[in-house]
């Protein structure tokens, strides 16, 4: 891998991201494909149109279903769904936050009761790694525990102590594999995590202590899961600069239209989050000014696009009142429609802030579109 800064604006940074599975130009959004399909019947041809330059899928889950020995023999992620570009593997360290009342913490790994059929699953460091390197992605994370952002600190640090020792782990299972003959991508990378809930000296040291491992990425982890979006803002303030500048950084799971300005602010590299498939399934659309709500009677006759200049499909093709009406009939065009339009909106947003900081210009692109977000909101 090969992380090259373009430009800068502030903390704000435009760079490059050398994979074996072509380059990625940051800030970006990674589009989640959890079981390797984004939700709402969008294919990677369509990922392919909107723009999309990685695709993020959950080693958890398609370790249950349909399981990453059976891909492996495909060929790996990248053949099994016709994909061309990168591909990030999130570890299944979060469902050790989201099925807590499914699992059991040990040193050794967590031990699940699938959410599917309720069988025991064990996977620790070593399990997760090996998951991935079956499912041969450009970029796999370590293996983590997410605790809560407002736990207590007596739960928060030996979780983050244990973290750190699984990080440890995995490196060395991550070499191992990518040393075997049989494996498919002999050139994945490792991105470790940083955590620590909302304890300012709990995510500084633990941000040091990951940075002396070299790794090829580093992430922000346990955010956006139950603090404000100022905790939150606080925590990148405070950690974002204890981690390596010549490496990327990614903050998971986040989010909003404004917490990734936000996060870019701050210097971060790379978002993912399931809003804009997941709101986009209910109707709910992301414009400049804010979000829309396709259920509303208000577009019953309303012959315009979404957002005025949009040229994602849904825009250029069909009309609000169209779109509304898709979704008051329960048709999946509506639901699919709605999800294309989020996820062009939010890869088109990135293009936005790249050029905004080519052109040095992002602290006035900030201002303004975090105003124009709130459009909507003010009616």
């Amino acid at each position: 891998m090969k992380y090259t800064i373009v430009n800068t604006d502030g903390r704000a940074k435009h760079a490059t991201v050398e994979t074996v599975h072509g380059t990625i130009q940051t800030p970006v959004f990674m589009n989640v494909g959890t079981v390797a399909a984004i939700k709402g019947a969008v294919s990677t041809m369509d990922l392919h149109n909107i723009g999309t330059q990685v695709e993020l899928s959950n080693t958890y889950h398609l370790h249950v279903r349909t399981g990453d020995k059976l891909i492996k023999q495909f060929g790996g992620l990248h053949k099994f769904m016709n994909w061309d570009r990168p591909i990030l593997t999130d570890s299944g360290g979060f469902q050790v936050f989201s099925l807590a009342g499914l699992r059991a913490i040990k040193e050794e790994g967590v031990t699940f009761r699938s959410h599917i059929d309720g069988h025991k699953i064990f996977m620790g460091p070593e399990e997760s790694m090996q998951i991935q390197s079956n499912l041969a992605s450009t970029i796999a994370m370590a293996f983590d525990e997410c605790p809560p952002a407002l736990a207590a600190r007596e739960y928060v640090q030996p979780s983050v102590d244990r973290t750190y020792r699984w990080l440890l782990r995995c490196k060395k299972e991550m070499d191992r594999l990518n040393s075997l003959e049989d494996t498919i991508n002999k050139e994945q990378l490792l991105f470790g995590i940083n955590q620590g809930a909302v304890f300012d000296d709990i995510r500084i040291d633990h941000a040091k202590r990951i940075s002396e491992l070299d790794l090829d990425g580093y992430a922000l982890g346990g955010l956006a899961v139950g603090e404000s979006h100022e905790q939150m803002y606080h925590i990148l303030d405070v950690t974002v600069e204890h981690l390596p500048q010549n490496k990327p950084t990614y903050l998971m799971g986040v989010g909003t239209p404004a917490n990734i300005i936000e996060g870019v602010y701050r210097g971060v590299d790379f978002f993912d989050c399931v809003y804009p498939s997941r709101n986009g399934r209910h109707g709910h659309v992301y414009t400049k000014f804010g979000k829309m709500n396709m259920f509303n009677a208000k577009y019953d006759l309303d012959d315009a696009p979404i957002e005025e200049g949009c040229q994602c499909e849904a825009c250029r093709n069909y009309s609000r009142a169209y779109v509304h009406h898709l979704m008051k009939a329960k048709e999946m065009l509506g639901m699919r429609l709605c999800v294309m339009h989020n996820l062009y909106f939010y890869n088109h947003l990135m293009e936005e802030i790249r050029e905004a900081i080519d052109s040095h210009t992002f602290e006035a692109f900030r201002k303004e579109r975090l105003e124009l977000l709130h459009t909507y909101d003010k009616k």
